[in-house]
């Protein structure tokens, strides 16, 4: 059944074959209605097993604390119901969208079918694996058959960049700023779309958190499945020439308007929550959050998402007494904004993520103001914007 539905959309996409693939990584496991537990069930009735590994993205649910969710009870059921098919799959119950911080991490060159944006964008971008945007069902067709349609982004020829994204008129301290990282990735996704950027004349530090936000906010703003910069990424230096490329070069003016665009808000508003951890929150940036810390709670609600093998970490190095104490309340297996976990529909949502800003008000109803991770700790402190911008 997994073969015939590949071969029919390698058709539909012009493919002439299909390749073996090194790992997979499913977004189907997360509950978006029936089609897609009937799916699954009849999968699992006929005995559909995984044949690379494969990791699971977040699901609806937060299995270790579930009174975080507020889903009436019959969507839980069907939540719980369809993680239970993909563990009956064989895949690996990690329900993070960061897997390549936990255990599913690709070597270069690894031709691959993963779903989850921002998880795409890492591995064809930093880590110089090689999957195309794998679509829930499609992702976990081509785990079971290890298999992928032979197109698009695993194709060498089809991995050049068609843009160019020139930072020469961004200073060099800006550049190291780490919000500067989604910011830069909101605008590239906004200039570039389906295009493949390279960021050219630039002044930036391999980090890889911050690689993570931008490759994350590029492909939530645009369709951003691979970047290149220069003498950071693993395959930039074979596309040092870019005099054929349309190049665009970013301004101040340019970051400023992406960053009204994600959410800029009055000095000293009404702040009604914080929400950090999109893509999830590694152990460093904990660390980093953890250094900001008030020695009381904080005013309004404050959520961090990230997986449990982070959390483990937080409470075997000791520093998750201090983060609760502050009032975070930390969501694990799921992400805020996938997931009824906010307490209202409406209200001002702070966030240093350039996804988690561009997703905010379509999936929960809380309007979005973007700012550093100093800027929501100061503003969750006050219940306040605190916001300075660049």
């Amino acid at each position: 059944m997994a073969f015939d539905i590949l071969k029919k959309t390698a058709s539909i996409l012009g493919a002439q074959e299909l390749v073996a693939i090194s790992s997979s990584h499913t977004d189907s496991c997360l509950y978006f209605g029936e089609s897609g537990l009937m799916f699954a069930k009849k999968l699992y009735d006929l005995g559909a097993r995984v044949q690379v590994p494969t990791t699971t993205n977040v699901g609806s649910l937060d299995l270790l604390h579930p009174e975080l969710i507020l889903s009436d009870e019959q969507t839980k059921k069907k939540s719980k119901e369809l993680l239970d098919c993909y563990l009956g799959f064989g895949c690996q119950p990690v329900y993070t969208c960061a897997p390549y911080q936990v255990s599913n991490r690709p070597a270069l060159g690894d031709l691959c079918a993963w779903g989850e944006s921002n998880a795409i964008a890492f591995i064809n971008s930093v880590l110089g694996a090689r999957t195309n945007r794998c679509g829930d069902f499609i992702d976990i067709c081509c785990a079971l058959t290890g298999y992928a349609p032979y197109y698009g982004l695993l194709k060498e020829e089809n991995r050049s960049p068609s843009i160019a994204i020139s930072l020469k008129k961004i200073s060099p301290n800006l550049q190291k700023q780490k919000i500067f990282f989604p910011l830069l990735g909101a605008l590239v996704g906004r200039l570039a779309q389906n295009r493949i950027p390279i960021i050219i004349n630039h002044a930036m530090e391999n980090n890889e958190d911050g690689l993570k936000a931008l490759g994350a906010a590029a492909a939530s703003t645009g369709a951003v499945g691979l970047f290149h910069i220069g003498n950071i990424t693993p395959e930039a230096d074979k596309y040092i020439n870019t005099n054929k490329l349309e190049v665009i070069e970013i301004s101040k003016d340019m970051l400023n308007a992406e960053w009204s665009y994600l959410g800029d808000g009055e000095i000293g508003e009404q702040v009604d929550c914080v929400a950090l951890g999109s893509p999830h929150f590694s152990y460093e940036e904990f660390e980093e959050l953890a250094s900001l810390l008030p020695t009381k709670p904080f005013a309004i609600p404050f959520y961090v998402c990230t997986s449990r093998f982070v959390y483990r970490m937080l409470e075997d190095k000791g520093i998750l007494e201090k983060i609760v104490a502050c009032g975070i309340t930390i969501v694990q297996d799921t992400c805020v904004v996938v997931t009824p976990i906010l307490k209202d529909i409406r209200g001002v949502l702070m966030t240093n993520s350039g996804k988690f800003a561009n997703y905010s008000l379509p999936n929960t109803g809380y309007r979005s103001v973007f700012g550093s991770l100093s800027d929501c700790v100061q503003s969750a402190i006050k219940g306040k914007l605190i916001n300075d911008r660049l």
